[in-house]
């Protein structure tokens, strides 16, 4: 992982607009997945656990992406071929998410850059951050069904640092949690209206 921020990284920037969800929203969702303070301060500790693991976890989880094909296809040129250059820009961003995750205070700034991450999902932005030729938005089936892996395979890392049982579930179970979260946020582009 690189120590500086890779091209495409706009959690600091101010010109990033303002999420559609408030603050007030975003409590009301985390009381709905049961995120608390002991939440926040596990996924800190999280944090500091996986911060010299994150190459280790990303490449897990290009393993099971790179396994499979439909999911490959998200980062493939039109004739089929991974793009590179784009799955490797998205690793770094991605790295940088789980230490957001388990970092950021999850507030309007946080909101904003899970809003554009959301879009970037989607028709609207989806491949003009990297300026690639690729599928033109990621289903919203596999974003949810990610939920899974995502957080599964999160766990043996979380237990690598002589953590106590009790430890480790309180991390996972944040880790969870603030995945869960922040899917469901990703989700609201892909409504029509604004249920």
């Amino acid at each position: 992982m690189t120590t500086t921020a890779p091209s495409g990284y706009t959690y600091d920037d101010p010109a990033l607009p303002p999420s559609p969800v408030s603050v007030e929203d975003l409590e009301r969702l985390k009381a709905s997945v049961l995120f608390t303070d002991d939440d926040a301060a596990a996924l800190a500790m999280a944090g500091d656990v996986l911060a010299d693991q994150i190459t280790d976890v990303l490449d897990t989880w290009y393993g099971f992406v790179g396994a499979h094909p439909h999911l490959v296809a998200y980062f493939a040129d039109p004739d089929g071929e991974p793009i590179k250059a784009y799955l490797d820009a998205v690793y770094q961003r991605f790295g940088l998410w789980i230490l957001d995750t388990c970092r950021r205070p999850y507030d309007e700034r946080w909101l904003a850059y899970q809003h554009e991450i959301a879009q970037r999902h989607t028709p609207d932005k989806k491949n003009r951050t990297d300026r690639v030729d690729s599928a033109p938005a990621v289903s919203l089936r596999y974003l949810i069904a990610f939920v899974y892996p995502i957080t599964a395979t999160m766990r043996p890392f979380l237990a690598r640092k002589g953590h106590s049982e009790a430890d480790v579930e309180r991390m996972h179970q944040a880790w969870f949690k603030a995945v869960t979260l922040q899917v469901a946020l990703w989700a609201r582009p892909y409504a029509a209206r604004d249920w």
